[in-house]
């Protein structure tokens, strides 16, 4: 039986209306800081943080979920609307809202901007991945700090090239927290077939639900240009990233190296 997240409310009936739940908290819970759906949105991320619902399968209904935290369905749909704009779950019409999850298509890609110049993502294929090393050490200061860590913690460093039609594009330098990546090996990594994160969600119960981003332009060093197969003096696109799981914690710090000689680097702003 899945364990059920506690009630917004000590003691209340079913309310019909925002309004209506609003009063109730407000003699339950005083002063409320937040509003109710947001509320109702931290609880259901409780439940996915703590693995009730796992990446890919469906949460109870917005009916079930209202009778369960004894709120209206709007308040529930609100939270829902949030948690999907977010990227943290799916809809799906008909079918109900699932746990989003990077074994998807179209969720695999949505940290990796590079686009080929002629637009023409299929006939280029997936990226092929070469792992470059898989090692355990001590975290430094400065990878210390980005993942909420204390210098010496042990963490994981990846290094790895991605591909495009056997043209080494990218060069990625990852750091992981040791602990909840304990076991990961270069091998598990080279045999994994999907991506990177749906191998952390499914293996190591790691999903990771956003990042932060800076870009700039360098040259590679000596052995960065030989791994992709350019010279010191070649331009390159230099992206470092935060990636969290939920609650905002960290869970990697990348940094990689692109080369834009025929791709280009693409977000959508919304």
């Amino acid at each position: 039986m899945a364990t059920h997240a506690p009630s917004v409310f000590a003691s209340a009936s079913s309310a019909s209306a925002d309004t209506q739940d609003s009063g109730t908290l407000q003699a339950s819970l005083t002063p409320a800081f937040s509003p109710l759906y947001q509320q109702i949105k931290g609880l259901i991320l409780q439940s996915l943080q703590s693995g009730e619902w796992k990446p890919g399968e469906a949460i109870p209904s917005e009916m079930d979920l209202a009778a369960r935290f004894r709120v209206s369905q709007g308040t529930v749909r609100k939270a829902i609307d949030e948690l999907s704009a977010g990227n943290l779950v799916v809809r799906r019409q008909g079918k109900g809202t699932f746990v989003a999850t990077h074994a998807e298509h179209q969720v695999q890609y949505r940290f990796l901007k590079l686009q080929p110049d002629n637009g023409d993502t299929q006939s280029e294929g997936p990226a092929a991945r070469t792992i470059i090393d898989c090692k355990r050490l001590r975290a430094n200061a400065e990878v210390a700090r980005a993942l909420s860590l204390r210098t010496g913690d042990a963490v994981l460093q990846v290094r790895r090239v991605l591909s495009f039609a056997g043209v080494p594009t990218i060069l990625e330098d990852l750091w992981l927290p040791g602990t909840p990546f304990k076991g990961l090996t270069a091998e598990r990594l080279s045999s994994h077939q999907g991506a990177m994160y749906a191998m952390f969600e499914t293996e190591f119960g790691v999903r990771m639900v956003r990042a932060n981003e800076s870009i700039r332009a360098v040259n590679p060093d000596a052995e960065q240009a030989a791994l992709l197969a350019v010279n010191t003096t070649t331009p390159l696109l230099s992206v470092e990233r935060v990636a969290y799981t939920y609650n905002d914690t960290p869970m990697e710090l990348r940094r990689g190296l692109y080369r834009t000689d025929t791709h280009h680097y693409r977000n959508v702003l919304s």
